[in-house]
């Protein structure tokens, strides 16, 4: 499965933790992270499929990512699910506002995670009205927001912020859920750290088809 764990206001210095697992066939084409050329505003992962991506911040500190929803695709669906990550750090509004536009309907099973450093919001077109999350640690797969598959890594992501969040040690949170297969598998790692003053390190590891490390990618900005 794919898999997102975030802190989202549940360190002093650390507003926003973000690790996730990127699970997709390998053949799929796909750029690693960086900052787009025709978009230079938002640093992400893209898939060159559908031209939208997973996961992504923007320079102004938005940030949103998307998981499909288990056995949920429509061949009839309109939009691409990894477009609605693209749009919302384009634009500037609040993320409550941003998903009461979203028409769910256009769309193949999703949720969709998005802040804009103010507020921390999560939505889901198989589920009810949109929903403000308050602080806390927070674990999103192919379910909906916070089932029961992935209490493990959230407890995994617990003791590695306690007492400060690092790049590795959130690495090896996301490597015990690691998905191996010569299709389909963990195709990147992705940890985000979002300190109080702004300050965001943004760091991609890839993998092949065996599993084994390819590049790592680290940004940092304010």
């Amino acid at each position: 499965m794919c898999l997102i764990v975030l802190g989202w206001r549940a360190h002093p210095d650390f507003p926003l933790v973000v690790a996730a697992n990127r699970d997709e066939f390998h053949a799929r084409p796909a750029d690693p992270a960086a900052f787009w050329t025709d978009h230079p505003g938002i640093l992400a992962g893209r898939d060159l499929e559908a031209r939208g991506t997973w996961m992504g911040v923007a320079r102004g500190g938005r940030f949103a990512a998307v998981t499909n929803y288990r056995g949920a695709r429509e061949p009839r669906a309109i939009e691409s699910r990894g477009a609605l990550v693209t749009r919302f750090l384009n634009e500037a509004i609040p993320p409550g506002d941003f998903f009461r536009k979203i028409e769910g309907s256009k769309y193949s099973g999703f949720n969709l995670l998005a802040s804009d450093g103010k507020e921390l919001w999560w939505m889901s077109n198989r589920d009810g009205a949109p929903r403000k999350l308050e602080p806390g640690v927070y674990g999103l797969g192919n379910l909906l927001l916070e089932s029961p598959e992935v209490e493990p890594a959230k407890e995994r992501f617990r003791n590695a912020i306690d007492p400060a969040p690092a790049v590795e040690p959130l690495f090896s949170v996301l490597a015990a859920s690691k998905i191996l297969n010569p299709e389909y598998g963990t195709r990147c790692s992705t940890v985000m750290l979002r300190a109080g003053d702004g300050d965001i390190r943004y760091t991609e590891r890839t993998f092949d088809a065996s599993g084994a490390d390819g590049e790592t990618r680290q940004f940092e900005f304010r």
